[in-house]
């Protein structure tokens, strides 16, 4: 039923043009009667009366087709309303057409969300259920249609949940123990949609599996951490002893002095391991355990420790905002400072320029350390903060690095709620940029009130 548009634009102007010549004839008509028989004004009503019943007839037909839901179809009234008639028949077929395609297009959603292995909940602004795949029955025990409308904090019950849909801070997933089933450990993910992101939608993710591995890994190292910090500590003290001590021939100094560098090498290794550990058994800082800290008093320290590892190679620029403090753990902040600064020390040759910043950034607190070094290749960024990662293996070990202080790093900024920028390219030198939220932020003068 697809007409051209040239030639429906035609069929218009000639249905147009004959309901004109119809009128006009009907007119004359009357007029013609009127002359003729010298009758009153009612004769030209009657004379037009077949005209106006035919398209109260026509126009009356159309309203009942239309609020029957009845389909037009040929044949059409000649005419103007013939042109009509076809028209609304084109946009009730475009109609039929696009729904079967919404219909189509649910369906094939429908199955594909009841294929899906992890659970899917959709959630109104109010927070009630609205819909749910099959997979959140055994996941999430949340059964649709027979759960509709009900909140998902009453079926899916957990202490940390409630909090976490009225966050709105869902950059994080929430991995969760369900009441329901305690042999499962699930992630939940939640992404806000539809108008003024009023809805919710909720993706559990059944992570038992990698849980439990990523519990064997942190333990395994844990433990062999632990346990090999005791006897390395012996032999360093013992080769300690023997490289000042007297009797010692100067033949054995130099190995005995490589092999306390070595041993003192692989005590930093495993504190920054246990240290790891220690952070990922806890994946936000707790409260108590946060204080004002004030930042620019521990840069100040840290940046003096800098100056006496680079033994004056390096040219320190500093602009640190000293009424800038920020709500944290003390010890875990200071590690990540230091970590940072010490970096651009060990890998940076002599002669580089180090600038160090602290202040206020538009999403929050920021801590900048900038060099002018020899930086580093992009294929290298998205792995610098994984665990051992060297960019230049020969040269990491001479400058005694671990390779483990930039996933500290991130961990604690994880902790803290905050994120790692880095930038860098080849000859260019590199940026390292901590962002902490601005609700960590606190000004000197508000922490002595």
């Amino acid at each position: 039923m697809t007409i051209h548009p040239s030639r429906a634009l035609e069929a218009w102007r000639g249905a147009l043009l004959g309901e004109v010549a119809l009128l006009l004839l009907s007119v004359a008509v009357a007029g013609l009667l009127g002359w003729l028989d010298s009758a009153p004004p009612g004769v030209w009503l009657l004379a037009l009366l077949p005209y106006l019943i035919r398209h109260l007839y026509l126009l009356i037909r159309l309203n009942l087709l239309i609020r029957k839901h009845h389909r037009l179809s040929p044949p059409f009234p000649g005419g103007l309303w013939g042109e009509i008639y076809r028209t609304i028949a084109q946009y009730q077929q475009r109609g039929r057409k696009g729904r079967q395609r919404q219909t189509r297009f649910t369906r094939r959603f429908r199955e594909a969300a009841n294929a899906f292995p992890d659970a899917l909940v959709v959630l109104d602004k109010l927070h009630s259920i609205e819909w749910a795949n099959p997979a959140a029955a055994s996941l999430m025990n949340i059964h649709w249609p027979e759960d509709d409308g009900r909140a998902l904090v009453e079926l899916f019950t957990h202490p940390s949940l409630s909090d976490f849909l009225q966050s709105n801070e869902y950059q994080r997933p929430l991995d969760i123990n369900p009441v329901h089933n305690r042999a499962i450990m699930l992630s939940l993910r939640i992404a806000p949609f539809g108008e003024r992101k009023k809805q919710r939608l909720v993706v559990g993710r059944d992570i038992t599996k990698i849980y439990h591995l990523n519990m064997i890994r942190r333990d395994f190292v844990a433990n062999a951490s632990h346990e090999l910090r005791t006897p390395l500590t012996v032999i360093g003290g013992f080769l300690e002893t023997l490289t000042s001590a007297q009797a010692t021939p100067p033949q054995h100094r130099r190995p005995l002095t490589l092999m306390h560098n070595q041993t003192e090498r692989m005590r930093s290794i495993i504190e920054d391991l246990l240290t790891l550990s220690r952070l990922e058994m806890d994946e936000r800082v707790e409260e108590q355990n946060t204080v004002k800290v004030d930042v620019p008093d521990e840069l100040h320290l840290i940046l003096q420790e800098a100056q006496a590892l680079s033994h004056g190679r390096r040219v320190f620029t500093v602009d640190i905002d000293e009424e800038l403090l920020l709500i944290g753990n003390e010890r875990e902040i200071r590690s990540a400072l230091s970590n940072i600064i010490f970096n651009a020390v060990k890998h940076t040759p002599a002669g580089t320029h180090v600038r160090v910043r602290w202040s206020s950034g538009i999403d929050g607190p920021e801590f900048r350390v900038t060099d002018d070094g020899p930086g580093i290749a992009s294929q290298h960024l998205p792995r610098l903060t994984e665990r051992f990662y060297r960019v230049d293996k020969a040269r990491s070990r001479e400058s005694g690095g671990t390779g483990l202080g930039l996933a500290i790093v991130k961990h604690i900024l994880s902790r803290h709620g905050g994120i790692l920028l880095i930038a860098s390219e080849l000859g260019q030198g590199s940026s390292f940029t901590c962002v902490f939220p601005s609700s960590r932020a606190v000004r000197r003068e508000q922490a002595d009130c």
